[in-house]
């Protein structure tokens, strides 16, 4: 994922979380769905790697990842990111302790947000500063940079979902919510070690480019009653809606 916003603990969820996945198109990739090797957990699947951006489990995990954008500091070598999220939606470890396990091997791997929740917590983490955090009550927003940095994406994504929840609007509104295609002006592009051109490109909430882009949003929510909504839509290179509920996902 490049562009993740989501709410903790806030008005009648426990958690709504929006994002877009942004990847090269030739890069091979399966839509969210049970996998056969892992029993019990729900993701979308990298086919080079392996391993996912976001996903959930039946034991009530959830996981999300972003890699950081610092094209000087990758390594051709460094084991996949998207492991990170399969290990802990497969596993049982705490987000917490996770998150812990994650920093002591973090040099492992390329720059990445790692988002970690269960019914009892929610923790970020991120290697590039060796940064973990539990979450308290709140509404965030995360691209390839550490949490909340002031991007101009990450700003309007968080504003969205603020004012979707305010008004309550239907679940049904939330995969569409990051769809603006509108690039940063010049003075509010971030500085990562890439061209201008692909900066300014970069800094729209959906990317449009000839080999690379949003290629699926994926929203969830988890409701009062623990109960899970699951929707992922696909755009380009080619398009699908696939949708999953999960009753007493964070029983009471």
């Amino acid at each position: 994922m490049c562009l993740i916003t989501f709410a903790w603990q806030q008005a009648d969820c426990p958690l709504v979380l929006v994002a877009n996945r942004d990847e090269f198109f030739a890069r091979p990739s399966q839509p969210a769905h049970w996998w056969q090797d892992r029993p019990g957990v729900y993701a979308g699947r990298d086919l080079r790697a392996g391993g996912s951006w976001l996903g959930v489990s039946r034991s009530g995990r959830i996981a999300a990842l972003t890699n950081v954008r610092d094209p000087r500091s990758n390594r051709s070598d460094a084991q996949s990111r998207g492991q990170l999220v399969a290990d802990f939606l497969a596993g049982d470890l705490a987000p917490g302790a996770y998150a812990q396990q994650v920093l002591r091997d973090g040099e492992r791997y390329n720059g990445f947000n790692l988002l970690l929740a269960d019914r009892n917590a929610m923790v970020y983490v991120g290697n590039r500063q060796s940064t973990m955090r539990s979450l308290q009550p709140g509404v965030f927003a995360l691209s390839n940079a550490a949490l909340d940095t002031p991007w101009p994406k990450t700003l309007s994504a968080r504003r969205k979902l603020e004012a979707w929840l305010a008004r309550s609007h239907p679940f049904d509104a939330l995969p569409g919510l990051l769809q603006d295609r509108s690039l940063a002006d010049d003075d509010r592009l971030p500085s990562t070690g890439v061209a201008h051109a692909l900066e300014k490109a970069l800094s729209a909430e959906f990317i449009e480019m000839p080999d690379y882009g949003t290629r699926s949003s994926t929203a969830l929510r988890v409701d009062r009653a623990g109960s899970l909504e699951f929707v992922e839509r696909g755009y380009q290179p080619e398009s699908f809606d696939v949708t999953m509920t999960l009753d007493s996902f964070w029983p009471d």
